[in-house]
């Protein structure tokens, strides 16, 4: 199943080793058939405040995420993105193509007993 990586970041300043990072991170995804769905395009926000962008990469599973993420090529690039920009990284799996959130709240309903 789909899973994704998330980031949730809050670019203050653009310098050098912010761009080799940009430069360098789809080589480190490669391996691992991770492609972008969103790159630090403009949020527009609907509800609430949400400073900054969002990051969003596909990976065929969360395996090859969490493979991605703990591989030493990107290992080897998270200082030059965390030293310069705040933010949250996570890893979920996604759904599957015939999900149904209402068959989640029934079971959720019955687990609460309502």
């Amino acid at each position: 199943m789909t899973a994704y990586a998330i980031a949730h970041i809050c670019p203050e300043t653009m310098n050098e080793d912010v761009l080799r990072y940009i430069e360098e991170i789809q080589a480190t995804m490669d391996p691992f058939e991770g492609r972008f769905l969103v790159h630090g395009r403009q949020v527009e926000v609907m509800e609430g405040v949400w400073p900054g962008t969002i990051v969003m990469i596909a990976f065929p599973d969360l395996e090859g995420a969490r493979a991605w993420y703990a591989s030493p090529a990107y290992r080897a690039l998270i200082p030059l993105r965390a030293n310069h920009i705040a933010g949250d990284v996570i890893l979920v799996d996604g759904v599957p193509a015939d999900y149904d959130a209402s068959k989640t709240a029934a079971a959720l309903r019955e687990a609460a007993g309502l």
